[in-house]
């Protein structure tokens, strides 16, 4: 039984059923990683996108219990040049296609990722969808369904509830805290879990909040700093979470991550804007203006700071991407806040850009004292 990728513009690939015998809807987005699927298929971020990977062998280490970057699948769909049923990896406890099935996702094997890679990079991203069914059909549901830009991913994938996280993992917030050197409060947009083990590998407790937190109820908290998380979709779409995040402004040092970069450009009164295929990787080059480093960072963001837009914000960029010059990060002196587009957790990716974590908390250190 043949399965389709289906894009709004009446382009059909088919291939071989992976996964779910589900039909599955999303904007077709690529990513050039060449490892890291089980992290990549878990990031909140995916949310409502349909992910195909480059690289063409996918699964050969199998799916394991420990790299969930959150509690379930996340991505809409998965795409694969091919994929490996029998992986080889002492910790495999699976295939990637069991995987899938078992989280009900679906996914299209046997295609040629090359040539569907090159029509996103020369049209840009599209509305999608897997099925097994008629071409024709899915053609027309995909004409009545709403573009990925009207929806507002965040609600679903965020955190319901407060919850912690510190040395021994996730815990409730009314636990013992321990000895650590911090208190950090995150708003849930879209969180991805090493973002909190990094911060736990530096004696930090989070706090981990809804992204309907108001500034009040973060405060409350009495945090040492604030982190804006990742997550996914349109930043315009969370006029909410914009304008909590402007009412922390000077209140708390802040730290914006990937999502949290854009939140924090609104909030100082930017503006943002959709790339024409996105960053997704582990591969994008990154010179900090500081101090004049070059790192290789792991990014997944389709929109991106207009750096027109924060002339007379107070707003400093400090970090821009080598391969098409966009804003990689920013700064405002005056209220302790600073934000970078790219994922200093990695998870996957390279680990070049962890300092940043404890320079945030060094930053922390400076306004505690």
């Amino acid at each position: 039984m043949a399965r389709h990728l289906v894009l709004k513009d009446g382009t059909v690939y088919s291939g071989e059923p992976l996964g779910a015998d589900i039909e599955a809807a999303g904007e077709v987005v690529f990513n050039t990683g060449m490892t890291g699927y089980q992290e990549i298929l878990t990031d909140p971020s995916y949310a409502g996108q349909i992910v195909l990977l480059t690289y063409p062998l996918i699964g050969n280490y199998g799916v394991n219990n420990d790299d969930f970057e959150s509690s379930q699948v996340q991505a809409a769909g998965l795409i694969v040049r091919e994929a490996e049923g029998s992986p080889s990896n002492w910790r495999s406890h699976g295939t990637l296609d069991e995987f899938l099935k078992s989280h009900n996702k679906a996914g299209l094997a046997g295609v040629d990722t090359r040539a569907i890679t090159k029509r996103l990079r020369s049209a840009g991203v599209a509305m999608g969808m897997l099925t097994d069914g008629s071409p024709d059909g899915a053609l027309a549901r995909l004409g009545e369904s709403r573009d990925y830009s009207e929806i507002n991913f965040v609600e679903s994938v965020s955190t319901s509830s407060p919850y912690a996280w510190g040395f021994s993992g996730r815990e409730a917030v009314d636990e013992p805290a321990g000895e650590y050197a911090c208190k950090l409060v995150v708003l849930d947009l879209g969180l991805k879990y090493n973002i909190l083990r990094r911060f736990s590998a530096l004696k930090c407790r989070s706090i981990v909040l809804p992204q309907s937190s108001t500034q009040e109820q973060i405060l409350g908290w009495k945090p040492d700093g604030v982190v804006i998380s990742p997550g996914p979709g349109d930043p315009k779409n969370l006029q909410r979470a914009i304008e909590t995040v402007h009412g922390l402004l000077g209140k708390v040092p802040i730290f914006g991550i990937c999502l949290g970069n854009q939140m924090l450009s609104h909030a100082l009164g930017g503006k943002t804007y959709k790339l024409k295929f996105g960053h997704r990787g582990s591969n994008h080059p990154v010179k900090d203006l500081v101090s004049g480093r070059v790192t290789i960072t792991s990014q997944n963001h389709g929109y991106a700071v207009d750096r027109e837009s924060l002339a007379g914000t107070g707003a400093e960029i400090d970090q821009v991407n080598l391969n098409d010059g966009t804003v990689e990060g920013l700064r405002h002196e005056g209220h302790r806040a600073r934000s970078i587009q790219y994922h200093p957790e990695a998870a996957p990716g390279p680990w070049d850009s962890r300092p940043y974590f404890a320079e945030f908390i060094e930053t922390i250190g400076k306004a505690g004292s």
